[in-house]
């Protein structure tokens, strides 16, 4: 008993010593709290485990987007930013237990080395990773590894009798922001942007030029479904398209002082006509794109309300290699609007009062609420109080904050098409297998029948047999055949089958090309283009 009080008093006298330095009691408690845990428990306990689970207690009470990563998975979060990674270079789709390659990149390793698309990975470094079930996640662990490194791959081809060996060098990976860009009609372009990350503005200006070049006029820049990414990145695109000195955005918060950022004036797309594509996955950084262009009447944003994600985090290196990210500000458009959707019960766009656990549920499935309540359908049926109103720049026009943008022009979901029956095709991987399919059987012929991609688009039609081949593939994932939910869903069953094949045999580029003849934001877009529209909402 003695023992244990003099341990105890060292552990008060050390602690409260060891935490002097931080400055408060609060720091003081829990640093006593963890001391005495890991010296008094009864049992053994992790230390770092606890703490890990202390840190993200903590994080869970400020906002939804202050968060705690471990060392691997902040590693897994870069890589698609800081765009590269180091490996073999291909696209791969695991078909029944087996790695077929969609598509080497273009001058990568394994393209170097010739392996082809269609080619089928059955062994890495002679240990097989074919039949034996293995995951997505522990096949690309033994695919990636250090710039400069050798992995030894077996592989079966098509029309080969013994499988081939090839020794791949591993090397940097481009992670492309930028999914497509191509000329949509003779004098307006299309570029999709799927992130924000480092090589983002690069990526567009290069595509810009290019559209430019064969005559772009005007530009639809598409961020549907784009979840952000990194601030600064944000900030050069929306300098391509605004004046010398016109504010981009602010950031402000409790501890950081107003930062403002502006545009520089060196922007290449500072004078045509602009149409921003934004759904309600459109957020963070593809918001201060959007609320840039909106607020200061630079385009039209057309679509769904977006996100409503308004707060900036700070990311702070752990010396483990874990992090955190930590809301330090929130960041505000031109107009003043902060588009952060409510999260606790001080700030409800409905006045009702929440408490703290039913406004985090309620901020979680907020994209529910939406669809349920028929936002995605009707614009009527989202309501701001005027308390969130602001005005553009220079047109004056009535804008709202507090909970994503509201597009100028607002395009419904479509749902005309899609059924369960559709849903459980896409959901069982039946479109994608029936489309591998096809490819390894015709890849050849269709190669030597359209050697260029506006000869497929224009000739290439989804036949009955395909379809077939789609019915049979359900049957056998016992999904039921609905005759009425087939027809409703046909359309679109075709076009995806189209661009799916058009990606294997080309790039992404190819597919949105297809795809988009689908897209009723897109359509919607270009009509706003082809006639008074346009002009009509920004006069």
């Amino acid at each position: 008993m003695k023992k244990l009080l003099i341990l105890m008093i060292c552990v008060g006298a050390m602690t409260s010593m060891q935490a002097q330095n931080m400055g408060n009691a609060a720091a003081r408690k829990l640093q006593m709290a963890e001391f005495a845990i890991a010296n008094l428990y009864v049992d053994s306990v992790d230390e770092n485990k606890l703490v890990e689970e202390a840190i993200i207690r903590m994080l869970a009470q400020l906002d939804p987007h202050s968060t705690y990563n471990d060392a691997e998975e902040v590693k897994k979060m870069n890589e698609p930013l800081q765009g590269n990674f180091e490996g073999i270079g291909v696209q791969f789709q695991m078909i029944e237990d087996t790695l077929l390659i969609i598509q080497p990149v273009s001058n990568g390793p394994s393209e170097k080395v010739g392996i082809l698309a269609g080619d089928r990975i059955v062994a890495v470094n002679d240990s097989a990773i074919a039949g034996v079930k293995m995951s997505t996640e522990d096949i690309m662990a033994r695919l990636r590894g250090p710039k400069d490194s050798e992995v030894k791959l077996t592989i079966v081809r098509r029309g080969v009798d013994d499988p081939l060996l090839f020794t791949v060098k591993r090397d940097k990976i481009p992670i492309l922001s930028l999914d497509a860009s191509y000329m949509i009609q003779p004098k307006t372009g299309y570029i999709r942007i799927n992130r924000f990350g480092a090589t983002t503005a690069e990526e567009f200006t290069a595509a810009l030029k290019e559209l430019q070049k064969q005559g772009m006029k005007d530009l639809i820049l598409d961020l549907q479904g784009n979840g952000g990414g990194y601030l600064n990145a944000a900030i050069d695109l929306a300098n391509e398209f605004l004046q010398q000195k016109e504010l981009i955005v602010y950031t402000e918060g409790r501890t950081s002082q107003r930062s403002n950022f502006y545009a520089r004036g060196t922007g290449n797309f500072k004078n045509g006509r602009l149409i921003v594509l934004v759904d309600e996955y459109s957020a963070s950084a593809s918001e201060i794109v959007t609320g840039a262009v909106q607020d200061w009447d630079r385009g039209l944003v057309v679509g769904r309300r977006t996100f409503g994600k308004g707060l900036v985090q700070r990311p702070i290196d752990l010396p483990d290699g874990s992090m955190i990210r930590l809301t330090i500000a929130r960041y505000y458009t031109p107009s003043g609007r902060c588009i952060q959707k409510p999260y606790d019960h001080t700030a409800n766009l409905d006045g009702r009062s929440l408490r703290k656990d039913d406004g985090q549920e309620k901020y979680n499935m907020d994209l529910v609420e939406r669809f349920n309540r028929g936002e995605m359908m009707h614009a009527d049926s989202i309501h701001f109080p005027d308390s969130l109103k602001n005005s553009t720049k220079k047109l004056k026009r009535t804008v709202y904050g507090g909970g994503g943008i509201m597009p100028d022009y607002f395009v419904p979901i479509d749902t005309t098409q899609y059924t369960d029956y559709h849903r459980n095709l896409v959901a069982k991987g039946v479109v994608i297998k029936a489309t591998t399919k096809y490819i390894e059987n015709h890849r050849k012929e269709l190669q030597e029948k359209y050697k260029k991609f506006d000869s497929f688009n224009n000739k290439f039609e989804i036949d009955e047999q395909m379809l077939a081949d789609i019915r049979a593939a359900a049957e056998k994932e016992k999904i039921e055949f609905n005759e009425e939910q087939y027809n409703k869903s046909l359309p679109l069953i075709k076009t995806q089958l189209k661009a799916l094949i058009a990606r294997d045999l080309w790039d992404m580029n190819e597919y949105f090309q297809v795809i988009n003849t689908t897209n009723n934001s897109v359509q919607q877009a270009l009509e706003l283009l082809n006639t008074n529209k346009y002009q009509e909402i920004l006069n």
